[in-house]
């Protein structure tokens, strides 16, 4: 049955699984469940999510962006790739859809999503599911415990942000690309408003930025960054010249770049991060975001670069507000700038339901 705005109709719902990957929480969909056409899945998707509304609360969002998250999922028609997976960001207090940008810790569920939903056969013990990432071409590897042919979710390993214990995923991400696409703006380091960035894309644009360069010694708390307002205007104008820069066009609809202000490491770990999503600040960092951020402080001359603990190998710890993103980044420093060989990060996912969802 349709309904006059394009939607499915509420008393029909519609079959989703919520879960948490990594530090993010989201709905994840096959995509033969949603409308075909674009605009009527975003519609539904609001509706879902029970956005434009700050608390979401005749919906299923979390009031945050990190818990208004959408992975759409399909069989992928590529042989070498198993499934595609295209991220949507649903905006809390707005009635927007994004699909500018990518999630790497809700890439953390999809490859135990897929097995779920019988698009990928569990192997013995552990499964590998390729993944292409839509929003952005890139290829990753999930591998991920499935003894008795079914995903455990259950586990000793701990991350950051998140409380207790999951089961690993492994997410191994192959080459990116180009040096060019790595750093959009050709430069390791540009000027915008008189403060020196690195502008970087090993997955997700970021901007990274040394806090003393606002003034902030880069350990301050969510709480104290998001209620400077004078910070705020900064850096929202830093992240619209530098999006033109990096060939993003007006991003003030957007939700890239992220800018990610860098300090020294305070707890033994490689960098310190605070990062602006783009306006709320994240409790964490993004997995993608992290990786981008590593790539970038392993650059001589980059921002961050002297600011970094980095004792030349390919493990980093990315120090958050929530503790610290262990990542592993290996780049062919023989040309100029350096090209990703390989980038690595291990994070958890947890299924939450498995059910149908009623839009309003």
């Amino acid at each position: 049955m349709i309904i006059p705005n394009g939607g499915v109709a509420s008393r029909d719902g519609v079959r989703a699984m919520q879960m948490r990957g990594g530090t993010s929480k989201g709905l994840y969909f096959l995509a033969d469940d949603l409308p075909a056409d674009a605009a009527a899945r975003d519609d539904l998707l609001l509706r879902v999510m029970g956005s434009p509304d700050p608390r979401q609360i005749d919906g299923v969002g979390g009031a945050h962006p990190l818990t208004s998250k959408v992975a759409v999922v399909a069989p992928s028609a590529r042989p070498w790739i198993d499934v595609d997976y295209l991220f949507l960001q649903v905006m809390v207090d707005q009635a927007i859809v994004t699909d500018k940008q990518n999630c790497g810790n809700i890439l953390a569920g999809v490859g135990p999503f897929a097995v779920e939903r019988g698009l990928v056969a569990a192997q013995a013990d552990q499964t590998s599911v390729r993944i292409r990432m839509v929003n952005t071409g890139g290829i990753v590897t999930a591998t991920f415990p499935t003894p008795g042919g079914r995903p455990r979710y259950d586990g000793d390993t701990a991350i950051d942000g998140v409380p207790g214990t999951a089961a690993a995923v492994v997410l191994d991400f192959e080459d990116s690309g180009t040096a060019a696409s790595v750093f959009p703006t050709g430069n390791i380091t540009d000027v915008f408003g008189g403060i020196p960035v690195t502008c970087v894309d090993n997955g997700m644009p970021v901007v990274v930025v040394a806090a003393a360069s606002f003034g902030k010694t880069g350990q301050e708390s969510v709480a104290e960054l998001e209620a400077d307002e004078e910070l705020n205007k900064r850096v929202q104008e830093l992240r619209l010249e530098a999006g033109k820069a990096m060939g993003l066009g007006d991003v003030s609809g957007t939700t890239v770049p992220k800018i990610s202000l860098v300090a020294p490491p305070a707890h033994g770990g490689t960098i310190g991060t605070r990062t602006f999503i783009p306006v709320r600040v994240h409790e964490s960092i993004g997995v993608l975001g992290a990786v981008s951020v590593g790539t970038a402080i392993m650059v001589p001359g980059a921002v961050g670069h002297d600011l970094a603990a980095h004792d030349g190998g390919a493990r980093l710890s990315i120090e958050h507000p929530s503790g610290a993103l262990q990542v592993e980044v290996e780049l062919d420093s023989s040309v100029t700038p350096p090209k990703v060989v390989r980038s690595g990060v291990v994070r958890t996912a947890r299924k939450l339901f498995d059910g149908t969802v009623y839009p309003r």
